[in-house]
């Protein structure tokens, strides 16, 4: 992507930050005004003072203690403005980021993370939001501040001496410079140990999801490697993240020391050889040097935050751009023809098809199945009837309406999927069902009693909660929790993807049962259980061979031919 284009992206993502929070913005910077003129106002006193001390002084020691009492006024007012606003920004430009980027990732189209690593977007949502806020929103009051400071300090030191503030303004110049050729380096830096820590995330979770299977294989000391591996990575790249700042963080003081100090001495000269300069003149550009130094060293730092948090908006934007589900025609939440599968040809990587050559006609009301070897392409099939990708050849048509052209949200009120990895939150049983919707309990309670849940309601409670992931239900609990899900849509096509695949054979064909008993639904089963009592009630079957249709017909039929599903069933058996 060009720079432009990328920058778009990055754009709404800012603006969240300080959408609904201009006046607290305000008010934060007001408070930084309060804070710099108290600042500027003991500068001033501070030359007073010592001009009064040698006699040059217009002002009595009575208004210098005025004047004194103000600038304490005004630092209470600018902490009392601080304490008030400044947290309340901060907690509402990182609470409206965080749900803007969770609302964009919903967005995603629904077989999205088949192709994405979900890490980045956890570790976006966690460590980088920390960064984000830590680096860029947390230094900007700060930064107003001193950047007000310096254009104030500026002010009165021209006021002061032009000769002596455009002498500072030449030593500035190399501060500036540090800042500038560090300040990049400081953001790469940063990125890096966004990427490892991403990579770390997706680490723990691929231990802890499989978990099992390392305990089952004895492999707790390589995934250990794995992990320390990945952990020295993490703090290799905080190691040299750390380097880089103590670099800039140096250069920058000693910039400021060289500006401080040369300022100093060429003030100590003028006043020496008589060139107008007081003794409170010199001391005050001291003192007005720090207010110049302040932006001077903390803008490397700073500007170091902001590439930071830019640089990890523009990967999270960059992201979340992908795999949106597209815009398209709505269409009605019924089918009374059917879906037609025609010269369906798809390949996940160009040059290796995965389907050529599908043709399938799967009329409304009716309940199919597909059949097949592992790699056969079935689940292929059913993730492109959800619209999982849009780069197929052939024509996929609900009712005659090519599925390219149909939005995927009016899509997804027709149909729904039951999958072999159900997700159960860690709510009650009634949450899960509903998905956190209201629904009239007739409905809830047909959806219960079609899918089976009832003696497990009447067991448990539909207040029961499930546990993290499920964990207090058994696979085929889960299961119908995912069939009443679908019924309680009522979208009038379901999808099953081997639902039953990691059940055992009796909860394999209780769950296939109450699926085949729904009378008025179009469905279409991928199975890699040969039930001959589950395969007879279908409508008709279609046997899957290398990405293409091999057989199609009934149960009947197909075992007559004695070709590949008679094959693939008696092998089966």
């Amino acid at each position: 992507m060009t720079k432009k284009e990328i920058q778009a992206l990055r754009r709404p993502f800012l603006r969240e930050l300080f959408r609904n929070n201009k006046f607290n913005l305000a008010m934060t910077v007001l408070a930084a005004l309060c804070g710099a003129a108290a600042e500027l106002v003991i500068s001033w006193l501070i030359k007073q003072v010592a001009d009064l001390i040698s006699g040059e002084c217009p002002y009595s020691f009575g208004t210098l203690l005025l004047v004194t009492a103000g600038g304490f006024a005004l630092f209470g007012v600018g902490w009392i403005l601080d304490r008030v606003f400044l947290s309340e920004f901060r907690a509402k430009a990182m609470k409206q980021y965080r749900e803007y980027v969770f609302d964009r990732l919903m967005e995603k189209g629904i077989q999205a993370f088949s192709g994405e690593n979900s890490s980045l977007y956890i570790s976006a949502l966690s460590n980088d939001v920390n960064t984000i806020e830590t680096e860029f929103i947390g230094r900007l009051q700060s930064t107003i501040q001193v950047g007000i400071a310096f254009f104030g300090a500026l002010g009165l030191m021209l006021w002061c001496s032009p000769l002596l503030t455009l002498i500072a303004i030449g030593f500035s110049l190399l501060p500036i410079l540090v800042s500038v050729v560090l300040g990049n380096k400081a953001a790469i830096a940063e990125k890096n140990v966004s990427d490892q820590k991403e990579s770390y995330t997706g680490m723990l979770k691929d231990a802890l999801m499989g978990f099992s299977v390392i305990k089952s294989f004895k492999a707790e000391r390589s995934i250990a490697k794995l992990h320390d591996h990945s952990n020295a990575a993490v703090a290799e790249a905080s190691k040299k993240r750390t380097r880089v700042n103590v670099l800039v963080s140096y250069c920058s003081g000693m910039a400021g020391a060289v500006l401080q100090f040369g300022v100093f001495f060429v003030a100590a000269a003028l006043a020496l050889s008589g060139k107008g300069i007081t003794a409170g003149t010199a001391i005050v550009f001291v003192q007005l040097l720090n207010y110049v130094l302040g932006p001077i060293q903390a803008f490397p730092t700073f500007f170091a935050g902001v590439m930071s948090a830019n640089s990890l908006i523009d990967k999270l934007a960059q992201a979340l751009n992908k795999h949106v589900a597209d815009e398209g025609e709505q269409i009605a939440p019924q089918l009374t023809e059917g879906i037609s599968v025609r010269d369906l040809a798809f390949a996940y990587e160009e040059g290796k098809p995965v389907l050529h050559d599908v043709d399938m006609e799967l009329r409304a009301g009716g309940c199919y199945a597909l059949v097949g070897g592992s790699g056969s392409g079935k689940s292929t099939i059913l993730n492109l009837l959800m619209a999982s990708s849009k780069n197929y050849q052939g024509q996929i048509l609900y009712d005659g309406k090519e599925l390219k052209t149909v939005s995927a949200g009016s899509l997804y009120d027709l149909v729904s999927i039951i999958q072999q990895n159900v997700f159960v939150f860690n709510s009650t049983i009634r949450d899960n069902i509903t998905m956190f919707s209201e629904f009239p309990e007739e409905e809830i309670d047909r959806a219960v009693r079609l899918s089976g849940l009832k003696k497990l309601i009447d067991e448990k409670g539909a207040d029961y909660l499930c546990g993290e992931n499920g964990s207090g239900l058994s696979g085929g609990e889960r299961q119908r929790i995912s069939i009443a899900r679908a019924l309680l849509r009522k979208t009038p096509v379901l999808f099953v993807d081997e639902a039953t695949a990691a059940l055992d054979a009796q909860t394999s064909f209780e769950v296939l049962d109450a699926i085949l008993k729904l009378d008025g639904y179009t469905r279409v089963i991928v199975t890699h259980d040969l039930d001959e009592n589950i395969l007879r009630r279908c409508t008709g079957l279609f046997a899957l061979k290398n990405g293409a249709v091999s057989e199609q017909g009934t149960f009947e039929e197909l075992m007559e031919q004695k070709g590949y599903f008679y094959s693939l069933f008696t092998v089966s058996h």
